[in-house]
């Protein structure tokens, strides 16, 4: 199994001051207002019940996380393999960690190429989370404030374990555009409720078949299809498309009326097709003008085998890839070709052993309009 990257934050004063009847933790002065009436901590206890679900996994993942009770305490005490990328500075002036602690942290993490951020606290520090992540990169909250307004959360700290652990056992897990909520603190303790939208971030969730199906809860592939395209052709603006091999891409050149080279790699702007059948030279040199971000790979995986890289595709070299950048990489299937695999990941063999362990990890895969998977991507052993 693969070592799954996991990156934990947790907020300490979470919800400190929801039992003592201060209605949350935000605010100066709040979290030792709360202390002061004999109010206690609860994130770690709850991020540890989410924890405690990975243990038959543990010896496959790595978390990386922050010092203290921001996560370090928590994931050691549980025996994980742990590994922290930021600690908090000597404030005096401040007893507790702060909004810019979480950010700071968050950044910290995403730099480490995890394949999930996990984070415990409330409404306050979804805002925080997503202030740094936007809608970039898949989070999942642990619940452990007093306002949980936010789509970001598992509605337990169990379910938000259980999520997981479907992620690292290699399910099909859907990706979801969650809002992130919050309510003024302030206006809250004089009992008027303003919430308000500050964002959405990528969430992982169950599989859920959204399009259209036939009897039998079977996805109809044409109408699949259809679907995948649409959602492929209203993200293309003006950036180059490069559109690798296969019936799956295919039917988007089919639906935007172009000609297509089944086996080969086409190239496609602004809708039209320029350049059909590449070599590797002739794509190396295409993409050459092109802007970091300004070019998209089109890619789709082999039924039954999964290698999205290195089979039907040499054109498609470590340097182009390297070029175009893992994260400007698209990949479209149906969820019927991804539950063909029986779990097994998808392959990257480009050839070059360095550029394969980039890739791994877990991809969004789109598998419909406006419905996506995390699926993971290994390197060949």
């Amino acid at each position: 199994m693969k070592q799954f990257k996991l990156g934990l934050v947790i907020n300490p004063i979470a919800g400190i001051g929801g039992s003592v009847a201060l209605k949350g933790s935000d605010g100066i002065g709040i979290a030792e207002q709360a202390i002061a009436l004999g109010a206690t901590a609860k994130s770690n206890t709850r991020a540890s019940l989410a924890l405690e679900i990975l243990l038959p996994y543990k010896e496959n993942i790595i978390i990386y996380t922050a010092a203290g009770d921001m996560g370090e305490h928590t994931a050691k005490a549980l025996g994980f393999n742990t590994q922290v990328v930021y600690k908090v500075e000597n404030r005096l002036e401040h007893r507790h960690t702060t909004e810019l602690d979480t950010e700071q942290a968050v950044g910290a993490l995403i730099t480490k190429d995890i394949d999930l951020l996990l984070f415990a606290g409330g409404d306050g520090t979804a805002r925080n989370v997503c202030h740094i992540v936007e809608d970039k990169f898949p989070v999942l909250g642990i619940p452990a404030g007093c306002k949980i307004h936010s789509g970001v959360y598992a509605i337990t700290p169990k379910a938000a374990g259980r999520v997981v652990e479907l992620m690292i056992t290699n399910q099909l897990v859907s990706l979801t555009d969650a809002d992130v909520m919050d309510i003024d603190e302030s206006l809250f303790r004089q009992g008027i409720v303003k919430a308000k939208r500050f964002g959405e971030m990528q969430v992982p969730s169950e599989l859920r078949y959204i399009q259209a199906v036939k009897s039998g809860g079977i996805e109809s592939d044409e109408l699949v299809l259809q679907d995948i395209a649409a959602d492929v052709i209203a993200k293309m603006d003006d950036e180059l498309f490069i559109i690798g091999s296969g019936s799956t891409t295919a039917f988007v050149m089919e639906e935007l009326a172009l000609d297509n080279t089944l086996l080969g790699v086409d190239a496609i702007s602004e809708q039209a097709l320029i350049a059909s059948d590449l070599t590797e030279p002739q794509l190396w040199q295409l993409i050459q003008p092109y802007a970091q971000g300004k070019v998209k790979l089109l890619i789709t995986l082999i039924g039954g085998q999964g290698h999205i890289f290195g089979r039907g595709n040499q054109q498609l070299s470590p340097r182009v890839i390297r070029a175009i950048g893992k994260e400007n990489i698209i990949i479209i299937a149906t969820k019927a070709k991804l539950n063909a695999l029986a779990a097994r990941p998808l392959i990257a063999d480009t050839g070059d052993s360095e550029l394969d362990m980039v890739l791994s990890g877990y991809l969004a895969v789109i598998t419909g309009y406006n419905d996506q998977v995390l699926y993971p991507v290994a390197s060949p052993q």
